[in-house]
């Protein structure tokens, strides 16, 4: 059902007016041009008024405007009144059926339209044009249908091009909520593993301690309360940005190894943090995905390596920034580490995907005097 609005509903009336105007007004003039028509009297003004008022209606029922048109203007030539205003009203019902109808069924009412506008070719009162009319006959016929076949498709076509542009917009909206949601994903293991790998540590410890020297178990329970508060602080500072659905506040970055070194301390593990270069401010992302890579392999250190001591290099080069872990652990036999499965451990991948997001590279392998070793190089040219 054709569903217009005022606008438009008025749009063709004012069209089904003007032709009727120019009707009127016209058929005259050009009945003074051809002596041999028949003289403008009442039927011919009543069926120009009719094939020009059914143009008001040419959206709504496009093939009973073309019908009605149609009779109305063979009929007009048929009784021989002078060709004039009433073949434009004709030409705007076929373009109507053409635009608004698909290929098939206008063609087929156009040609029947094209059949009876004929009838006046052989039959008309007064001289008959004969074969020579029909030639003139078909172009108001082919000329509009051609045109409203064109616009059609043009329509269709930018219909389409819309429909797949809202298609492409819907999905790459999905793909962003996905990276955020992985990124999310990412920042929350990083996070809850660092602090409970943390935790689980300072918690052996205090039950170790606690049965022979209770007031050095307080150190470690401390220890715990102060790792977990700032885990938990972290983990709230991360998801609330996603409940919020704004822009995150300062993400970590390597600025806050001092406190990663501290945290640690308190679990056991002693981190010796050095420094190439001149130290300067870097991108958001750089900084964060440096200070995660560097979080999580003095993880995997408390976690696997059972040693009490790792080295932290920051490297700061012109167009890139490097940080490196280390240690003299168990190197790549301990559990999820062996180079052959790095990329089946599911902390090494998240480095290695943030790193490689970032248009960096990040190696992981046992050193060749033992331990184990993580480095990860990041562009700082290539982000904004």
């Amino acid at each position: 059902m054709w569903r217009g609005g005022w606008q438009t509903r008025a749009a063709d009336a004012l069209l089904a007016l003007a032709l009727l105007g120019f009707g009127l007004l016209a058929t005259g003039l050009a009945g003074d041009n051809q002596p041999e028509s028949r003289p403008v009297d009442a039927v011919c003004r009543l069926l120009i008024a009719v094939a020009a008022l059914t143009l008001s209606v040419r959206r709504r029922v496009p093939l009973v405007t073309l019908a009605v048109v149609t009779v109305a203007t063979a009929t007009y030539l048929l009784i021989g009144y002078p060709y004039g205003p009433v073949l434009l009203t004709f030409l705007v019902a076929v373009y109507s059926v053409a635009v608004r109808l698909p290929v098939r069924p206008a063609a087929l009412a156009a040609g029947a339209a094209f059949v009876l506008l004929l009838a006046h070719v052989f039959f008309a009162r007064g001289p008959a044009p004969g074969w020579t009319g029909v030639l003139p006959a078909s172009a108001w016929v082919v000329v509009p249908f051609a045109v409203g076949v064109v616009v059609r498709v043009t329509r269709e076509a930018a219909a389409r091009t819309r429909v797949e542009q809202a298609r492409d917009r819907a999905e790459q909206a999905r793909r962003q909520a996905d990276e955020e949601r992985l990124r999310i994903a990412q920042e929350v293991h990083d996070v809850v593993g660092h602090g409970l790998a943390a935790i689980s540590m300072q918690a052996d410890i205090a039950l170790h301690l606690l049965p022979k020297r209770p007031e050095q178990a307080e150190v470690a329970l401390t220890a715990i309360s102060r790792t977990s508060r700032e885990a938990l602080d972290e983990l709230r500072v991360t998801l609330g940005a996603v409940r919020r659905g704004a822009e995150r506040g300062p993400v970590p970055g390597l600025a806050r190894l001092p406190a990663l070194r501290d945290r640690l301390a308190g679990a056991g593990l002693t981190v010796e943090v050095r420094v190439v270069g001149d130290p300067r401010e870097l991108p958001a992302a750089v900084d964060l995905a440096a200070y995660r890579v560097v979080q999580e392999a003095l993880t995997n250190v408390l976690r696997h390596a059972r040693v009490a001591r790792a080295e932290v290099t920051v490297g700061y080069r012109p167009d890139e920034v490097t940080v490196e872990v280390s240690d003299r652990g168990a190197g790549a036999t301990r559990a999820g580490l062996d180079p052959a499965d790095d990329e089946s451990g599911h902390g090494l991948a998240g480095m290695r995907e943030r790193v490689t997001t970032l248009g960096g590279r990040l190696t992981a392998g046992p050193r060749p005097d033992g331990g184990f070793r993580v480095e990860a190089r990041l562009p700082v040219g290539s982000v904004p």
